[in-house]
């Protein structure tokens, strides 16, 4: 066998080992970037009126699931007003005193892009505050009632905020960004032509056929989609002639465990639990996740969400309940309440 863990294979999150080769592949300019057509408009529209003014565009906050271009479009937003970029996370601002030195070195016109800043710790977003609305920060000196609070001008800057989680931000700090994108899954025919700008930077021959192949069983995703390619890739340099047709791509891909709706193991495994463990639901996602040894987080923010997206699995207010669709994908008959044509007593 391959060694290669196929739950990894369609996960949409980033993985450390692949960083390199998504830094070759991401657009460096707007006209480049594939899909996301109103966001596109809306971006230039914001960025071309700041430079015709000779100012910072707004702040602007990217959302939407992982995986559809959020750190490529904020380096793009730097690389289009010819500034410098500076990148950190939610995660990484644990207290006031990170951000206030990020804060106080950055240089006029600068980027500022914060991921998962949903994440930020809240004396660090209470800080953030005034930095995006009056380009200044309150640096507190000393301890008890002897401290004192130093104002520090910073220059003024382009915060760029991206969030897989938008309704985890708070009022306060969703309000002070100008702008707001948000980002949906791509179509098929998007990233067919992602999956052929990759492959003609690495240098990949691919016939249309895999390519759209390959685009279908990529969940609307393009980091899964470039994922994919160069897994295809590995394949047909060792099982094949180097070639990818679409008999290879078929083949690798049966081997990475990805079927024809880019469903992995684990999502067969969760709809074979709710199907033949629990008569179709409704079940909570802690048994479901007991059921195939994996955590109830993995379950809920890798598996659901494509599985909701297809069509296959409704998140009610009782527990998880699959849907006819789920049934026959798995090759079995749905009960009798699955063909009435009122279902809305699954799903209450």
């Amino acid at each position: 066998m391959t060694g290669f863990d196929s739950d990894e294979t369609l996960s949409a999150l980033p993985q450390t080992a692949e960083r390199e080769v998504e830094t070759t592949l991401r657009p460096r300019k707007l006209a480049e970037f594939v899909g996301q057509p109103r966001v596109r408009e809306q971006l230039e529209l914001v960025l071309e009126s700041a430079r015709r003014r000779g100012v910072p565009p707004d702040h602007v906050l990217l959302s939407g699931p992982p995986g559809l271009g959020k750190t490529s479009l904020a380096m793009i937003i730097a690389a289009e007003l010819d500034a410098s970029i500076r990148i950190t996370s939610g995660p990484a601002l644990e207290r006031a005193g990170d951000l206030a030195a990020m804060l106080s070195n950055l240089v006029e016109g600068d980027v500022l892009f914060i991921d998962e800043i949903h994440r930020i710790a809240r004396p660090a977003e209470e800080m953030l505050y005034l930095a995006m609305e009056d380009f200044r920060v309150d640096v507190v000196v000393g301890k008890g009632p002897g401290a004192t609070s130093i104002p520090l001008e910073i220059a003024p800057f382009t915060l760029v905020g991206a969030t897989t989680r938008s309704g985890a931000l708070t009022g306060p700090l969703r309000d002070r960004f100008g702008f707001t994108g948000q980002m949906e899954f791509y179509a098929d025919d998007e990233l067919d032509l992602v999956v052929r700008r990759a492959a003609t930077i690495l240098g990949i021959g691919i016939d249309e056929e895999s390519s759209a192949e390959l685009a279908r069983r990529s969940r609307g995703t393009p980091r899964i989609a470039n994922r994919l390619l160069r897994r295809v890739r590995d394949y047909a340099e060792v099982r094949a002639d180097g070639r990818i047709t679409l008999e290879v791509t078929r083949a690798a891909l049966a081997v990475y465990d990805v079927d024809e709706l880019g469903l992995d193991r684990l999502d067969r495994a969760v709809l074979g639990a709710l199907v033949n463990s629990f008569g179709g639901g409704p079940v909570g996602v802690s048994t479901l996740a007991v059921a195939v040894g994996e955590e109830p987080g993995t379950v809920e923010e890798v598996c659901e969400p494509y599985l909701v997206r297809a069509g296959m699995l409704a998140r009610t207010p009782r527990g998880r309940v699959a849907t006819a669709s789920a049934w026959e994908h798995l090759g079995l008959r749905p009960p009798p309440e699955y063909a009435r044509p009122d279902q809305s007593a699954l799903f209450d």
